[in-house]
């Protein structure tokens, strides 16, 4: 069967669904990414196809430069932000993407659930279609509270209260959004699309956040499964350079604020600092492949432009991270406690859930000093209540079913055409 994958062409959301693809593969699918060229390199290492969209848009360097404004932001500008970029990519998607998955004969689809192209496109060309949730579960329930907001959990009514506030908010952020899909989807005959109001979509709804790693849960679809995480070693097989004499077995901080928002140097500078005299060894990564620090660098520490994080996780005592939920995942599998420090988008709720869990403690970006850096450093390695946390995090998920798991609910779905239920 030939399955198209759709999802946004960053790093979070890219890794996840690559596993998922290359596990279909394995199966004997054909997947192709329906992506700009910017997503050639990973399509092309994990052997998929390219439906290539937004060509023009590339060539013009107009993404390009989106992404690089994204990444000196945070909180909520950054929120907005990110808004309109996928607003532009879904629009893209819609005028690009029909003809290519009619010409390429695409028999199925696999959508991220912040790809609301997608399940339109599919809906249109009556394919069917399994919704992937590479990032934090977006489905709003008032006992829960919105991941992109930095709100603890908290049962009862006034944290419902909240919570409904909260949701109601982040729909009207949302709005352009929902009017561009509307739209194309009413020009078809279909009803209308609500961002966030996903609980009917796709013949099942996978997500590679486990099941421990959320808040009790009372509204789910019957479809939804968690699986995962969906991670593959493989992804540091390829080539990326890194000074591994320079280890020298003193206690590993590996800090890493992701491939996004990677352009804050205030947080850098906190975090090298913080750790400056503490008896530990500092990796820091940049997570951009032609970034260059040109600021001082502790005797303890070194900064590399880009890591091969799976590979540092695996010698770390710690980890500082932006708490993207891959990042956060892969080092609580590693059962790594970590200094988290949310940017933006779904980090704050997976900061929250990594403090709920006993594994780690919270310090938001904007508040960020060496010192309180060196307090929470400090706190993470000597209190042994959050590497116990971590570690009973590391045994759960080394129980859970992962990619095997999602690519089975996938393969069933697109045999059978009916929804896959829990």
């Amino acid at each position: 069967m030939h399955i198209a994958l759709v999802c946004p062409e960053l790093h979070g959301h890219m890794n996840p669904m690559a596993t998922l693809g290359r596990e279909l593969a394995r199966r004997g699918h054909r997947i192709s990414v329906v992506g700009s060229p910017r997503a050639k390199p990973k399509v092309d290492a994990s052997g998929f196809g390219l439906l290539p969209i937004g060509v023009r848009e590339h060539e013009s360097g107009e993404a390009d430069a989106g992404l690089a404004e994204l990444a000196r932001m945070k909180g909520l500008k950054a929120l907005r932000y990110t808004v309109k970029l996928i607003g532009e990519q879904t629009s893209i998607a819609l005028r690009d993407a029909p003809e290519l998955l009619r010409a390429s004969k695409v028999e199925a689809m696999v959508v991220d659930q912040v790809s609301p192209a997608g399940g339109t496109l599919a809906d249109v060309q009556q394919l069917p279609f399994v919704m992937a949730c590479n990032a934090l579960a977006m489905h709003q329930e008032a006992g829960v509270p919105p991941g992109v907001l930095n709100w603890p959990y908290k049962p009862g009514f006034l944290g419902g209260l909240r919570n409904r506030l909260g949701n109601t908010v982040l729909k009207q952020f949302a709005k352009p959004i929902s009017r561009t899909v509307s739209d194309y989807r009413g020009q078809h005959g279909l009803g209308p699309y609500l961002f966030g109001e996903n609980r009917t979509l796709g013949l099942a709804q996978i997500a590679q956040q486990p099941a421990f790693f959320d808040y009790p849960r009372m509204e789910l679809p019957t479809h939804f499964h968690y699986t995962g995480p969906w991670h593959d070693q493989g992804r540091d097989s390829e080539s990326i350079p890194f000074p591994w004499e320079k280890l020298d077995g003193r206690p590993l901080v590996y800090a890493s604020l992701g491939t996004i928002q990677n352009r804050i140097g205030h947080v850098f500078r906190a975090i090298l600092e913080g750790c400056a005299d503490l008896p530990v060894q500092v990796v820091l990564s940049l997570g951009r492949p032609d970034a260059v620090w040109d600021q001082p660098v502790p005797a303890n520490a070194f900064v590399v432009p880009f890591a091969p994080q799976l590979t540092l996780l695996a010698k770390a005592h710690l980890l500082i991270t932006h708490a993207g939920l891959n990042t956060a995942l892969e080092g609580l599998s590693r059962g790594l406690p970590m200094l988290c420090m949310p940017v933006t988008n779904d980090q704050p709720g997976v900061a929250r859930r990594v403090e709920w869990l006993g594994a780690g403690e919270l310090l938001k970006p904007m508040t960020a000093t060496a010192a309180r850096v060196r307090e929470k450093i400090q706190k993470l390695l000597t209190d042994p209540r959050y590497r116990t946390a971590a570690e009973k995090c590391r045994d759960l998920l080394a129980s859970n079913p992962g990619v095997v798991r999602a690519a089975d609910i996938v393969d069933e779905a697109f045999r059978t055409g009916k929804r896959v239920e829990r």
